[in-house]
């Protein structure tokens, strides 16, 4: 089974003025000549990490990571205003513009390929190819799994501290209630709000469960940026004209792009369903199911599938 490649650091980075009010960072590894690779980062409000960098081969890929909208080094940090999906593609744009770069693979899970697919029907003429993980497409049957009702089926123990925050004669519409504190004026709710929401996420990430919650979802200021611009996003229904519409377009715009959709069998936070629909509605992407996984990248299995998804990009789109 493959693993992750060496870790690798940033050969230059910087900052992008995107509006008067955002700046975001980008970064750069890998071989500056090699085939261009964006990692898309989840949430949204996750931030990129260092792990993203490992998934490609350094001589091969020149990588290039970067910061969405008030989160990660992008600042200012946990900003809600001129931020939404649009303004994140057209970001995308900017750095692809900045750094020179003609076309891209894109590589992204979870909202990464929710982001990654939209800046795909959007500029398709700038993407090579996309390797998706985690499959997502922000429709309101998806949020309402999630963060309603049924992971919580499968995850009562987690469940119930996600909802702590929220009296109980509110809990029948979950997302409006988290979204009325992680957006109000009391600090010490918006604080327990946002761990509570975080804690969820990645209580249940891993087909482990509860016990591998990745550390960085306790701590409070990754979690109010993570939960503040997930609930931003997922309220205003991820800023699309209607539900599907994602779907729509990839079916009408997507036949001529490649594609390798890798999604764990057991994925709690965004169901194997989803990746199933876009399967058929993009015929010409592989999909594979990974057995003994959930939703995480760092699952073995995932991990694995998604090594060998960017050696075979890296076979079929190098040009040096």
């Amino acid at each position: 089974m493959l693993k992750l490649y060496a870790p690798v650091e940033a050969r230059r980075s910087g900052f992008l003025r995107v509006s008067d009010l955002h700046e975001i960072y980008w970064e750069e590894s890998g071989n500056p000549n090699g085939l261009p690779v964006l990692g898309i980062h989840g949430g949204p409000g996750g931030g990129s990490s260092p792990e993203m960098r490992r998934f490609f081969d350094p001589s091969i890929y020149r990588i290039i990571l970067m910061d969405q909208r008030g989160c990660g080094k992008s600042t200012p940090r946990s900003e809600l205003r001129e931020n939404d999906t649009w303004s994140l593609v057209e970001d995308i744009e900017a750095v692809r513009e900045h750094l020179g770069i003609e076309k891209w693979v894109l590589f992204g899970g979870s909202w990464g390929s929710t982001l990654a697919l939209t800046y795909a029907v959007t500029h398709t003429q700038r993407v090579i190819g996309l390797i998706l993980r985690g499959i997502f497409l922000l429709t309101e049957r998806e949020v309402r799994w999630f963060y309603q009702e049924g992971a919580s089926r499968l995850f009562p123990d987690a469940y119930d501290r996600y909802v702590a925050p929220i009296p109980e004669d509110e809990r029948g519409d979950l997302l409006n209630a988290f979204h009325k504190r992680l957006t109000g004026t009391d600090k010490a709710e918006r604080r327990a709000a946002a761990t509570a929401w975080a804690c969820w996420e990645g209580e249940t990430i891993t087909i482990q469960g509860p016990t591998s919650r990745p550390k960085r979802f306790e701590e409070a200021d990754f979690a109010d940026a993570f939960a503040r611009i997930e609930c931003h996003y997922f309220y205003h229904k991820g800023f699309f004209e209607k539900d599907g519409w994602l779907l729509e377009q990839v079916q009408e715009k997507l036949s001529s792009i490649p594609g390798i959709i890798v999604h764990g069998r057991y994925d709690v936070v965004t169901p194997l369903s989803t990746a199933w629909a876009l399967k058929k509605a993009w015929p010409e992407a592989d999909l594979h199911i990974i057995g003994n996984a959930g939703h995480s990248s760092l699952e073995p299995g995932i991990v694995d599938k998604l090594i060998r998804a960017t050696r075979e990009f890296g076979r079929r789109f190098r040009t040096d």
